[in-house]
């Protein structure tokens, strides 16, 4: 029964060079910042990202242990995403790539947020595929099969079945049944579905039968490896929760102080 839960190390042991990685990816939320530790110490490459946003974490922020995926970069041979870089938050960012896509080390294919996940529901579906009319005549149709269908033209969009996806829920049982917070369930559980090999990151692991079933998104049958987050790291529940406390706290002060200057101006 317990044969699924390991180490972030020990669950990296079946990720291989070449590797196509799913992951979601959308800043502090349900993004499996533990694994991509996990990922980028494990040193494979020429590695395809499939992700829904890619973008870096300021630095004052990363600091603090959120997940960064430029650690990545010297490992990817391409990435698959609908965002790139930061441009629309005041230029974040927007040189992180640096030359890696001009001298051939780096490929990006730009896709859309629906057709990103629409293709791992395809993938989990068994599907080869679907017609999409999103994205004719831009940069998305390049290289990619077009068909007329009753008068209308569409793009063949490829099903997509990741080699690992890395996945970040709350809970999980032994059985690997899964349950998420809120938003941060985004594409998850999609990836857990459509991927060959599914590796979860949680903030706690509980007996089977623990979970109230009308709570599980995930059923265990699509998880393969269950990392807890150990408490003493950053990214775990207890010290995520302290280190925002921390945050308001002196933000707060911050306020005070100001407002007491402005009073005494």
């Amino acid at each position: 029964m317990n044969d699924k839960i390991c180490s972030a190390a020990e669950a990296m042991a079946d990720v291989h060079d070449e590797d196509l990685i799913a992951a979601h990816f959308w800043g502090t939320c349900g993004t499996p910042g533990y694994l991509f530790r996990a990922l980028a110490a494990r040193g494979v490459k020429d590695l395809t990202f499939y992700c829904n946003n890619f973008l870096p974490i300021p630095a004052a922020i990363v600091e603090m242990g959120f997940p960064d995926l430029l650690s990545l970069l010297p490992q990817l041979k391409k990435i698959i995403t609908p965002y790139i870089g930061g441009r629309a938050y005041g230029g974040l960012g927007g040189d992180f790539l640096g030359d890696r896509v001009k001298d051939g080390q780096l490929e990006i294919e730009a896709t859309t947020h629906g057709v990103f996940a629409e293709r791992l529901h395809a993938g989990a579906m068994g599907l080869g595929g679907f017609y999409s009319p999103i994205g004719l005549n831009t940069i998305v149709e390049k290289g990619k099969e077009k068909k007329v269908i009753d008068g209308k033209e569409y793009i063949l969009e490829k099903a997509v079945r990741p080699d690992v996806g890395l996945v970040k829920a709350d809970k999980a049982d032994k059985l690997g049944n899964l349950v998420y917070r809120g938003t941060a369930r985004g594409v998850n559980p999609v990836i857990a579905m459509a991927s060959k090999l599914t590796i979860v990151e949680v903030f706690e692991i509980v007996e089977a039968g623990e979970l109230d079933p009308e709570m599980v998104v995930t059923p265990g049958i699509y998880v393969d490896r269950i990392v807890r987050i150990p408490e003493e790291d950053i990214a775990s529940d207890g010290q995520r929760r302290e280190l925002i406390r921390r945050i308001a706290g002196a933000r707060a002060a911050a306020r005070e102080s100001s407002a007491s200057e402005g009073d005494q101006a």
